[in-house]
């Protein structure tokens, strides 16, 4: 997955925002089930507070002095530093005694009301503090008198509780909330992936579609495509058969007009040839000049038309081998050896004619200027390279005297000849040029290994 792909945004987006979102919702749900643990905690300090309240100072209405109370309450107010105490102290020493519970032994509780901690809506005042053993604890006080009558000796009734507990029961669930909102966040990360990749697996259909219309393979982008991207599969469709109605048009004008044109003007030089006057001359010479121009721009006519069209893919392979078979026949006298390597996956973005023209005007030259080695060479692209970047490139060399740097700047010119006794128009090496470039490649010439020309073609692969 690439960083600037369509499916790494997608997926970058979703993640973040589980990566952002399942912590800020842990720690929320986190802080509520804390709050609530510390709720009921305090509930149940303050329920036993008040019921130790009423069973020493209520039962003590009679007495000068408030009853212990019953531990019935938690049994852990009779084992010693259990975590879980009470205890009762006069606010006027001199006025009554201090009760504690079997747990506290020796232990004296802090009171919240000598640490001026303000009582809440219920009069109750809680405080954090140390325990006998250094432990934390939660103390609850509240005020009362004997017989809860206004005037009798008040006391200090205080209740603790581990605070300890509260903290271990919270750290458990925290553990196992982290826990699973991580699993959650993997699995959401993980859906996310899979969401991503299926929802654009059309996408992969529409490229290898579209691969297969430009190797030849199809003509058309065919299969069921989601709803969404149904009216781009027809849109392409349609574009593509509009493409092929205008190459085709453009062929059958380019065809025409040469037809109206190559017959007038051969009429006008055959009138022509018969006066033998000076007129007649120049009649022919300006003749043989527009009939030169006309194939050119008609043949670049053409050579546009045939590389703007999709889907014409070219094997190398089938195209060299009979043109290596009828130029060995031709040059027979002179003993060349054309020496091919071509890989049978060779393929070549384009029409067969115009492979077959490279190719031929290459491989023809190569021969007349050789003196007894021609040597082909294909290097196809890696199948795995994508398809806009396949490149093909085709070398020609032969052994013959070859080109200095300045003949090698002005060959392809044409009609440009540098060696009169060799047969030919001139017109090869620069049909080769003007095809190349039609088809968005490069022909570069440079010195061969063998001491002769060598030609490089560059070209779009299949």
């Amino acid at each position: 997955m690439r960083f600037n792909s369509l499916a790494f945004r997608l997926f970058a987006t979703a993640a973040a925002w589980t990566l952002l979102v399942l912590p800020i919702a842990g720690f929320i749900i986190y802080q509520l089930y804390r709050d609530d643990v510390q709720a009921s905690f305090d509930g149940q300090l303050l329920k036993l507070v008040n019921a130790i309240t009423v069973d020493s100072m209520g039962s003590a209405a009679q007495e000068a002095h408030p009853l212990p109370p019953s531990n019935l309450y938690e049994p852990l107010f009779e084992v010693t530093h259990s975590g879980w105490y009470w205890q009762i102290t006069p606010l006027q020493p001199a006025s009554g005694r201090k009760l504690v519970s079997p747990s506290l032994a020796t232990w004296t509780l802090p009171s919240p009301a000598a640490k001026s901690v303000v009582p809440d809506l219920s009069g109750a005042r809680w405080l954090n503090a140390k325990g006998p053993k250094g432990e934390p604890l939660r103390l609850v006080e509240v005020i009362d008198s004997l017989g809860h009558e206004p005037g009798k000796p008040r006391y200090s009734i205080v209740v603790a509780g581990p605070q300890d507990w509260l903290d271990h029961l919270v750290s458990n669930f925290r553990y196992r909330l982290t826990t699973a909102l991580a699993l959650a966040g993997l699995g959401l990360v993980a859906v996310t992936l899979f969401q991503v990749r299926f929802g654009l697996l059309p996408l992969r259909q529409i490229e290898g579609g579209l691969a297969a219309i430009r190797s030849g393979a199809a003509s058309t982008l065919d299969g069921d495509l989601p709803a969404e991207i149904e009216p781009l599969q027809s849109e392409l469709n349609a574009l593509i058969r509009s493409n092929q109605a205008i190459v085709d048009r453009a062929r059958t004008q380019v065809g025409n007009l040469a037809h109206a044109l190559k017959t007038p003007l051969a009429v006008i030089a055959n009138e022509a040839r018969t006066d033998k006057t000076g007129l007649g001359d120049k009649v022919i010479e300006q003749a043989e000049i527009m009939k030169d121009s006309v194939t050119r721009y008609l043949d670049r006519a053409r050579m546009a038309a045939r590389a703007g069209v999709i889907g014409r893919v070219t094997p190398v392979g089938p195209v060299v081998e009979p043109l290596v078979r009828v130029l060995q026949k031709i040059h027979q006298d002179k003993g060349v050896v054309i020496t091919v390597d071509c890989p049978a996956e060779a393929r070549f973005s384009g029409e067969k004619q115009d492979l077959e023209e490279m190719l031929g005007n290459l491989l023809d030259n190569a021969c007349k200027w050789s003196r007894r080695e021609v040597v082909l060479k294909v290097e196809a692209p890696a199948t795995t390279s994508r398809a806009k970047n396949r490149r093909l490139l085709i070398t020609v060399a032969d052994d013959g005297p070859g080109l200095n740097e300045e003949e090698r700047k002005r060959i392809g010119k044409r009609g440009l000849r540098l060696d009169e006794t060799k047969p030919g128009s001139g017109l090869g090496l620069s049909i080769v040029l003007e095809l190349a470039n039609s088809y968005g490649g490069s022909c570069e010439l440079a010195r061969a290994p063998q001491g002769g020309l060598q030609v490089r073609l560059n070209l779009p692969a299949a």
